[in-house]
């Protein structure tokens, strides 16, 4: 073997051990140290795990409604629709004056519905006339003497079908009054679970209210009225609050 060839393969041997080494040297670094490449938007989502004590609480007040809103209504059917129309403008005329002649302030009476349309054969093919209708929304604020009101604007004010509902003429004190039994509730269930886990409850990290925003109310309905005194019990309302209460751990 000439010299020039075994100085060749001498530097690619020599070569080849210095890529060994290097390789081996890179790979030994990485173990030491290990790199994890995160993308923005991977390191914005990243949270991490609060410690405290997560509950929620209920609680519930009952109280007697202190307002009515009474429902009102008269319709017309005719064979063209400006005659059922202006037969309902007379029929809606003496429900609304005895509506007011019963006290009710103008703030009190509004319009809740209002429509004209045709009406059809049972085959549904043909028109057979026009409805008219008219309903009327009315706030009582003597719970006890809606039955008296019902009467007289069926059998006086000619109206055809009506109803009642109770409710609060301020339900956000009874909301509250429920939330503070609430967030008291939500403490106590938290205070057991700390003991029984060992920790001491810390401060109140965040509270949020879960309740839907409707208030409950109680609804009768009525098709027309009987010869005798219309009579609906008043009863009780009750208000329900939930809400979720987080506590550090101290």
């Amino acid at each position: 073997m000439t010299s020039s060839i075994r100085v060749a393969l001498v530097s690619v041997a020599g070569a080849s051990l210095v890529a060994l080494v290097v390789a081996v040297a890179v790979v030994a670094a990485g173990r030491a140290q290990p790199v994890f490449i995160t993308s923005p938007a991977a390191a914005s989502t990243t949270t991490s795990i609060e410690s405290g004590v997560f509950t929620s609480g209920d609680a519930s007040v009952s109280k007697q409604p202190d307002t009515a809103f009474l429902y009102a209504g008269v319709d017309s059917q005719q064979s063209t629709a400006s005659a059922a129309q202006s037969d309902l403008a007379s029929k809606a005329a003496k429900l609304i004056a005895r509506v007011k002649a019963l006290g009710v302030a103008d703030k009190d009476l509004n319009t809740s519905g209002y429509s004209v349309g045709p009406t059809y054969t049972p085959s549904g093919q043909t028109v057979n006339g026009y409805r008219a209708s008219e309903q009327l929304q009315i706030t009582w604020h003597d719970v006890n003497t809606v039955g008296k009101a019902l009467d007289a604007i069926v059998q006086e004010g000619g109206a055809t079908n009506v109803g009642a509902s109770f409710g609060l003429a301020d339900p956000k004190a009874a909301q509250s009054e429920a939330r503070t039994l609430a967030i008291a509730d939500a403490r106590s269930r938290a205070q057991a679970m700390a003991s029984a886990a060992g920790v001491r409850l810390g401060q109140v990290i965040r509270v949020s209210d879960l309740t839907s925003s409707g208030i409950p109310s109680a609804r009768s309905d009525i098709a027309a009225a009987a010869p005798a005194a219309t009579q609906l019990p008043v009863g009780e309302l009750t208000v329900a609050v939930t809400v979720e209460v987080d506590f550090a751990i101290a």
